[in-house]
């Protein structure tokens, strides 16, 4: 049951409509427009002057004569055409506080319809190393997993490997091309592996003939022919262990590892699904499907290329077959560039035309590109794709420039710094990205992301830092937190901002959209910081006093230690600058 602020004037003024006779569907309430009137308002008389052939007035008046009579309220008024506004008594919100702050979930409500979610993210390629296009899809990726395992779901994330197409017979073909044979493949590391794919892009880019070698190989790896099969083996799994590097310190968590090769089985399953539903026919040697054009008109898919390989789409086809049948997917999300779009709005309808995964909701969730100061994709010096390794290391020496050298400050050794840069690190990278719609496209500001000020992820690291001291300097003192009482406007405010955290959370989930959690996250340490100025803990006009503000310090740190964990960020104990 959700301890949400919002909730329980929700089921009061939802009562009240019950009582009178109105369709409680009406009785919806929502966070004031005009925080200076109320702090809630309800403007469901407007839309039942209609059904009861009243003046909306006059109902918004009969409802808050019943609203005055509960002493939760402390002002219930009528104002404009209808609004009914919502002022509440302090000792309401303050005993609403009271219920989060001992509440393990802080009020945070669960799904009603929690169900199991397979979500597909990552998107790393055999023998290319991870560049800035895929720190969205797994910094974006994450967040929306921790988001939806918090309200209950049941989550289970693959990274979906791109290990089964014609780059994987390019590269054995440069191997081959250079070495005379496959003897030495096992030797080489990932480096070297990239090496000969980017040769081999180059060959085939010039030479025909290089390209129908590595058709040719690819079809034998597939074939499994044991010598090819096995040098793929070893091409998949350095690939594997080297993305897996960055993903653990990128703190992404995928439960399966598979790739495109886990559904070549499965492709030639819906290759004969198809020819048997009569939803396939062979066009110009290839075999289709057309689209419905009704939906739009969008290109054929094709499942089998006229030279007997699988279609692009097949993969993605048969994966959704594989999550059904044998994960029980009840929703599939995928994130993925925005640029793919029609690609799974043809997956998709492919998927239903051939019932593949009954009642499953397939969802896309498109994300922007991350771009440097041109607003173009983010590139390096000499225009080359940014790797995110390079890039990760660029965010720590700038975190770095900011923190005292190890020894500076006692207790403080090069691992206690090393760890610090690399948590501020992360959260300054997680953060400018989450802050911004997950389908906007954004620039990646160097110099002003890793800043202790602003919207940034050190921000509200320092807010929790910041409150972490406190509180031990309270306890130093014998001050612990108490009951949380409300008697300054600053105390108010900050209640009724602490109160919004389940709505923001709640819509996050019901929106896919973590910036919903980076913009209250901010929001809260903002008011936070405007009433530790103005609302002083350890000079309190008394004790009582003193241990009810510093109640509400705990509850808004540990808040923003769960809204970081959502986004995937750590939170340090302590938060040092250079003097």
């Amino acid at each position: 049951m959700s301890l949400s602020l919002e909730n329980a004037v929700n089921q009061k003024v939802a009562t009240v409509f019950a009582e009178l006779g109105l369709d409680n569907k009406f009785a919806s309430v929502k966070v004031s427009d005009r925080p200076d009137l109320s702090d809630f308002q309800c403007n469901g008389a407007l839309a039942l002057a209609k059904i009861e052939h009243k003046n909306p007035r006059e109902i918004a008046g009969i409802i808050a004569a019943k609203l005055q009579d509960d002493k939760d309220f402390a002002k219930v008024s009528v104002d404009g055409p209808g609004f009914l506004n919502l002022s509440l008594a302090d000792e309401f919100i303050a005993r609403n506080m009271q219920e989060m702050a001992k509440d393990e979930r802080l009020g945070i409500a669960k799904d009603e319809n929690a169900h199991k979610i397979v979500m597909d993210f990552g998107g790393p390629n055999v023998a290319k190393a991870l560049h800035v296009g895929h720190l969205r899809s797994a910094v974006v990726g994450e967040a929306i997993r921790r988001i939806e395992v918090l309200v209950g779901n049941e989550v289970i994330s693959d990274v979906h490997f791109g290990d089964w197409g014609t780059p994987m017979g390019m590269i054995l073909a440069e191997i081959i091309k250079q070495d005379g044979n496959l003897d030495k493949v096992e030797s080489y590391d990932i480096k070297q592996i990239s090496n000969f794919y980017k040769q081999a892009n180059i060959r085939c880019k010039e030479d025909e003939s290089a390209q129908e070698d590595a058709r040719i190989i690819t079809t034998k790896i597939q074939d499994k022919v044991p010598e090819f099969y096995k040098a793929w083996q070893h091409l998949r799994k350095v690939s594997v262990d080297d993305v897996k590097k960055i993903y653990h310190e990128l703190d992404a968590h995928f439960d399966l590892w598979l790739g495109e090769s886990d559904a070549h089985e499965v492709c030639k399953e819906v290759v004969k699904l198809a020819h048997d539903k009569g939803v396939s026919e062979v066009d110009d040697g290839a075999t289709i499907i057309r689209l419905d054009e009704s939906k739009g008109q969008k290109p054929p898919v094709i499942l089998v290329k006229r030279d007997g390989g699988f279609g692009y789409q097949l993969t993605d086809i048969a994966t959704i077959k594989m999550r059904y049948d044998d994960l029980g997917a009840q929703e599939i999300i995928y994130v993925v560039d925005k640029r793919q779009a029609l690609h799974f709005e043809q997956v998709f309808e492919v998927a239903e035309k051939l019932n593949l995964a009954p009642k499953v909701k397939l969802e896309h969730i498109g994300f922007g590109t991350v771009n440097g100061a041109d607003g173009k994709p983010f590139k390096t010096r000499d225009g080359g794709v940014m790797n995110l390794e390079d890039l990760i290391k660029i965010s720590k020496d700038k975190v770095r420039e900011s923190l005292p050298a190890p020894g500076e400050v006692e207790g403080y050794g090069e691992k206690e710094i090393e760890k610090m840069v690399e948590q501020i690190a992360m959260a300054a990278i997680k953060f400018q990205d989450l802050k911004n719609n997950i389908a906007s496209g954004y620039v990646f500001e160097l110099e002003d992301f890793a800043k202790f000020e602003g919207k940034t992820g050190p921000y509200i690291q320092y807010a929790v830092a910041r409150i972490n001291s406190i509180l031990r300097k309270a306890k130093d003192k014998g001050l612990t937190p108490g009951s949380i009482i409300i008697t300054t406007k600053d105390e108010r405010d900050l209640a009724l901002k602490i109160a919004q955290l389940n709505a923001a959370v709640m819509r996050a989930h019901t929106e896919k959209e973590p910036s919903i959690i980076t913009d209250y996250a901010y929001t809260l340490a903002q008011v936070f910081s405007s009433f530790y100025n103005a609302a002083p803990i350890m000079t309190a006009d008394n004790k009582e006093l003193a241990q009810s503000r510093l109640a509400l310090a705990k509850l808004v740190r540990d808040i923003l230690v769960k809204l970081l964990y959502l986004l995937g960020i750590e939170t340090p104990e302590v938060m040092l600058k250079k003097a």
